[in-house]
């Protein structure tokens, strides 16, 4: 997968500076995922009652349930990984100005993710009661804006780089709104407290096509980071 625009040749010092500080971020983009993947495997077994398969996710972390002081701080690492993955991206850009926009959303979108820790969802039985709050509505927004900056980001990253990378980044985007849709027509079964088959699956796909996304996307960065590094020292 190859990046569509030119890259400006820095002197060797500027260069051997910039790898040292860029490579740190763009590994973030792995350890991001990894660290939510592990998140999703650990955590909910320390919730006896809770079901991978047929809850949602942010039912983990919601007010009232057992496993939220375990899953805040893990979520703040996340999110601040994924904001230091987008500065690395915006930093790896040069003169690609849509691969600097990408970063630049990402970073957003990482950011604004310190939010969740304000908007938690409460625990369906009490949502059932009448108990939700401004919280669960702002849980809702939330949910929202970061998919949006999510998808943007996507978007633009799609647009910089090369035409493999466009058309997996197409698939993911198709597959992140397939399972959001499936996602979002249990929200009113969760309100309610009734069953909600598969919905944790569909979840774990999405956040999954994510990851993965986000996985491959640093990877090439990395490589194309360090092509670029050494053509560049041959010619200082």
């Amino acid at each position: 997968m190859s990046v569509s625009s030119t890259y400006m040749h820095p002197t060797r010092t500027q260069t051997q500076t910039k790898l040292k500080t860029t490579k740190p971020l763009l590994s973030c983009g792995i350890f991001s995922s990894l660290l939510y993947v592990a998140m999703l495997i650990f955590v909910p077994m320390q919730y006896e009652e809770y079901s991978s398969v047929n809850q949602t996710i942010s039912e983990l972390s919601a007010i009232g349930a057992p496993t939220r002081l375990l899953w805040v701080p893990l979520g703040i690492a996340y999110t601040l990984l994924i904001a230091a993955f987008g500065w690395g991206i915006r930093q790896s850009a040069f003169q690609n100005r849509k691969l600097r926009i990408a970063g630049n959303l990402l970073f957003a979108y990482g950011i604004i993710g310190l939010g969740w820790v304000f908007a938690p969802m409460h625990r369906r039985e009490v949502l059932a009661a009448g108990g939700g709050t401004i919280s669960d509505t702002m849980h809702l927004v939330m949910g929202a804006v970061s998919n949006l900056f999510m998808m943007a980001s996507m978007g633009f990253a799609a647009a910089a780089l090369g035409n493999r990378f466009r058309f997996y980044t197409i698939a993911t985007i198709l597959t992140l709104l397939t399972f959001g849709i499936l996602t979002g027509m249990s929200a009113p079964d969760v309100n309610a407290n009734r069953p909600t088959p598969w919905v944790g699956i569909y979840e774990i796909i999405m956040l999954g096509a994510f990851f993965l996304w986000a996985l491959v996307l640093a990877i090439i960065l990395l490589k194309k980071e360090k092509t670029s590094v050494q053509v560049n020292i041959k010619k200082t």
